[in-house]
C-alpha cells in the first residue's frame, strides 16, 4: 500500500505541473504558482512517505524537508530553496488582498520546479 500511495503522489506532483504549465501560459498566473507549489508539495509527500515520516500541515512537511534532507546533505540547499520560495509565494497568492503574481515571477519557478520534482523522483527510486 505505501508503494502505490507514493506512485499515486509523485503522479499528481507530474500532473499538477502540467496544469501549473497550461495554466501559466493562459495567463492565469496566480492558479498557475499554486499548482507549482502543490506539485512540489506532492513530490515531497512522496519522499516523506517513502522514508516514513509522518507530517500534518503544510509547515510540518516544509520543516521535515529542511532537517531529514537538506541538514543531512540528500538534498542541497538550492534544490530545496524551490519549495520553500514556492511554499511562501503561494501564501502570499491565495491568502493576501489584492495579490497578482508578475509572469516573470511565475516563469523563473517553472523549470527549478520539474527540476525539484525529478530530484525527489530520483532520491525516492534509489
Amino acid at each position: 500500500m505505501k508503494k502505490q500511495n507514493i506512485r499515486y503522489r509523485l503522479k499528481r506532483a507530474r500532473e499538477t505541473y502540467e496544469d501549473a504549465v497550461f495554466l501559466f501560459e493562459r495567463g492565469s498566473l496566480n492558479s498557475s504558482m499554486n499548482r507549482l507549489y502543490y506539485s512540489a508539495f506532492y513530490a515531497t509527500i512522496a519522499l516523506l512517505l517513502d522514508k516514513n515520516i509522518e507530517v500534518k500541515s503544510h509547515a510540518g512537511v516544509k520543516q521535515k524537508l529542511g532537517e531529514e534532507f537538506v541538514v543531512t546533505g540528500k538534498i542541497s540547499k538550492d534544490i530545496a530553496k524551490t519549495f520553500n520560495i514556492l511554499f511562501d509565494l503561494r501564501h502570499h497568492g491565495d491568502y493576501d488582498d489584492l495579490f497578482d503574481f508578475e509572469q516573470e515571477i511565475v516563469e523563473r519557478l517553472l523549470i527549478p520546479t520539474r527540476e525539484y520534482i525529478d530530484k525527489i523522483e530520483e532520491i525516492i527510486s534509489e
